[in-house]
This record gives C-alpha cells, structure tokens and sequence, in this order.
C-alpha cells in the first residue's frame, strides 16, 4: 500500500498515513503487520531526524540524537490509536522531542540534577538567548532573565548554576594561569594523619587525668620528656623492670577504657 503526501499536514514533511494506521490497527501480530509498520517508521523519519536536528548544539553527536529519535518514533507509532480523531504529528512530535529530552536527562548530565533544576536551566538558557538579540553588548541580568522566564531571582541564580554543571571538570585540567601543569587534582586535599592523633588525645585525656601522681607522671616522663625507663626508674628510685610493668599496665588500662566507652573510640593509629 503505497504512502503519499498529497494531504496538507502542520509538518511540510509529515506524510499521509491515515489509511495505513488505520489497516495498522486491524492486523493481528505478523509479518504483514510489521511491513505495514515499519513503512509508516520509514515515512515519518524524515520528521523525527528534523526534530532531532533542533538538538544538535547541547553536546551530543548527530547520529546518537537520530537514534534517539527514531526510537520515540516507533513508540508513537506504536502507541498511536487513530480512533481518537487526532492526527499522529500532533501525538508524534512530543512524544520524540520528549524521548530525546529524556536521553539528555538521563545520559548526558555527569551528576544526577533534579528535573526542576534542569528544567529551569532549559528556561533561563532560552531567556539568556533571546535577551541577547535585544541587549547587544552585554550579558542580561538576573533579574531581566527573571523577568522574561516568568521565573523568581532565585530561580535565575539556580538555573544560571546547572548551566555551568552539565559536564564535569576533569581532575587532570590544568587551572587556569597555572604555568607548570598544576591541575584540579593537585589543589585537593588529603586526610590529615594527626587528626587520628588528635582524636586519641581527646579519648584517653581524662582516663590519664585519673591515674594515680606516680603513674601519671612515669608516662609523662616516659612519652612527653622522652626519657627511657632506665633514667626514669632512677629518678623515682625503683628498678627499671617495675618501671617497664607500671607502663605496661597503665597503658593497658587506659586503653582497655577507651575501648570500653563508644563514645570515645581511639583512632585507627591507637
């Protein structure tokens, strides 16, 4: 059954498809059926590569955009029922411009963004596009973007951000002004080790505080003053091997309460 464009359409290039969705909607599942389908596919490409086309500039290849839009063009046919009197262009084209819109929100933002926020990045970038055309010169400003997309300034703010979020920065790009390939990556920071050291202080702080005076002060002497079992053992007058066992069981108890209290847990250096 052949398919001509003799009928006037909204779409200079929709073709006249009526009887043969018609018959479409008659045919059990079978070869026959899927002839007729895929003819009806077949003459409206033209129209989804068309739509396809008004996204060329947002980052993606031509090729993958025309893929896209064949895809929502079989699901429009495919869902199309010509029993509710509209004409398939008018189904056709939101659903193929709404399966493209879905590919860049689904495939093309490196971070997960809302929905609200990309949208409202569509509406500011458009407003930005045509107050360019009437303010030659310079940049709109929020609040005659805010204006024109019948959005509130904070809204403005909120989409003039996702503009610069699309794409992320790669680690290994160099900063600008940078002169000796200093990149992204080089300007991050890493742990800090003496935060565990920091953390150990704070949990064992009290439990040295209750130590008896000479306990206290032998491990004072001992991992403040630096100063070895043997001179320690001779300021306080006792033998080096009771020095050595006062240390063993003092850390031994201090360590055994922290581990007792959640709350104050050692760092993985303790």
């Amino acid at each position: 059954m052949p398919i001509h464009a003799s009928v006037k359409h909204p779409h200079d290039d929709a073709p006249d498809t009526a009887d043969a969705f018609r018959r479409l909607a008659t045919l059990p599942d079978g070869p026959e059926r899927d002839a007729v389908r895929d003819r009806i596919v077949e003459a409206w490409l033209p129209m989804a590569e068309r739509l396809a086309g008004r996204f060329r500039s947002r980052g993606e290849s031509y090729e993958d955009l025309r893929q896209v839009a064949a895809l929502g063009l079989v699901k429009a046919v495919d869902r199309y029922d010509p029993e509710r009197g509209n004409a398939f262009e008018s189904y056709a084209v939101p659903t193929i411009t709404g399966e493209i819109k879905r590919h860049f929100r689904d495939h093309m933002w490196t971070l997960h963004v809302p929905r609200r926020v990309q949208e409202l990045r569509n509406r500011v970038r458009f407003a930005g596009q045509d107050l360019a055309q009437t303010i030659p010169g310079r940049r709109p400003t929020v609040a005659e973007i805010a204006e024109h997309a019948d959005l509130s300034e904070d809204d403005v703010r909120t989409g003039l951000e996702a503009l610069e979020s699309f794409t992320a920065l790669s680690l290994d790009a160099e900063l600008p002004g940078s002169e000796d390939g200093y990149s992204l990556g080089d300007a991050l920071g890493a742990p800090d080790p003496a935060l565990d050291t920091v953390v150990d202080r704070e949990a064992v702080k009290g439990r040295l505080a209750a130590l008896p005076p000479r306990e206290r002060a032998i491990l004072y002497m001992r991992f403040f003053d630096d100063m070895t079992q043997s001179r320690i053992a001779e300021q306080l007058g006792i033998s080096q091997m009771h020095v050595s066992r006062l240390i063993t069981r003092c850390c031994d108890r201090v360590r055994e309460q922290v581990l007792r209290d959640p709350g104050t847990g050692p760092g993985p250096g303790t």
